[in-house]
């Protein structure tokens, strides 16, 4: 996941971290690890992320290509 573009989708739509977690469902807590990396968001929470920010794709933010 890139936690900056998140950041980034996030500030052009003025939603905070509190609000978005209280969007997809979630304590901030749980939030905060999952930007950090320490736990996934899953499908439903990148839905609802989706929607809330009204991405096109889910792809560039939560499925970045990796490559060797």
């Amino acid at each position: 996941m890139d936690s900056v573009e998140l950041e980034i989708a996030m500030k052009r739509k003025g939603i905070s971290y509190e609000k978005l977690s209280e969007i997809i469902g979630i304590s901030r807590s749980a939030f905060y690890r999952k930007m950090k990396g320490q736990s996934e968001f899953t499908q439903g929470e990148i839905q609802r992320i989706v929607d809330a920010l009204e991405l096109d794709s889910p792809m560039g933010i939560f499925f970045a290509a990796k490559v060797s």
